[in-house]
């Protein structure tokens, strides 16, 4: 049902589409929170459905403070989406509250999910770039071990900020291990990452 009621995400074109229904936002973490309040403007409702027992493990007391202050935003903590229905497009979600075992059907047409990205680094392994159990590029200091890099690094010195364990080769912003996750500071690892890219020319 992806595209036809379920979203990876939460686009502004999809908020305007909502139509003053009730929509169910899955996940706890900032993108949920601005997604959520962005989506009160349009939707009659906003369920977020939140497997932990607090926003405050993932979520910055900010936006937690205006989430509480929006009528529109309901947070349903504990709270699983166990089952979809419909047949070509969403019509229904059921819910499993697991502190308290409840399981509950609600209609709805959009369920969007903001649960966090997957690193799209197959390319990077078969490469033989090191990544770490998640699938995120591991760079510069983070690849010593013992200050020493990996066995497969071939030259002398040691990798550059934002390098990968192939020289030359660097990555920055959300795909690199160790990263934020945040714009601003993918665009401040890029212009480092430019600094360490000439440094690497310069040695020829």
């Amino acid at each position: 049902m992806f595209g036809a009621g379920v979203y990876h995400g939460a686009g502004a074109s999809e908020a305007m589409l909502c139509g003053r229904q009730e929509i169910y936002l899955v996940g706890g973490g900032n993108s949920a929170g601005q997604a959520a309040l962005h989506f009160a403007r349009y939707a009659a409702g906003v369920n977020m459905v939140v497997r932990e027992d607090s926003l405050i493990v993932y979520m910055s007391e900010y936006l937690i403070d205006r989430i509480r202050a929006e009528p529109r935003v309901k947070v349903l903590l504990n709270t699983e989406v166990i089952a979809l229905h419909g047949d070509r497009i969403l019509q229904a979600i059921t819910l499993r509250n697991n502190a308290t075992g409840r399981e509950w059907t609600a209609e709805t047409s959009w369920l969007f999910l903001c649960l966090g990205g997957v690193p799209q680094t197959q390319w990077a392994a078969e490469a033989g770039v090191v990544c770490d159990s998640g699938g995120y590029i591991v760079t510069g200091s983070d690849l010593l071990k013992g200050d020493k890099p990996p066995e497969s690094w071939v030259l002398d010195r040691k990798p550059y900020a934002m390098e990968t364990s192939l020289p030359g080769v660097f990555a920055a912003g959300d795909v690199r291990a160790g990263s934020i996750k945040r714009c601003a500071s993918a665009v401040g690892e890029g212009a480092w990452t430019i600094a360490s890219v000439h440094r690497y020319l310069a040695d020829g």
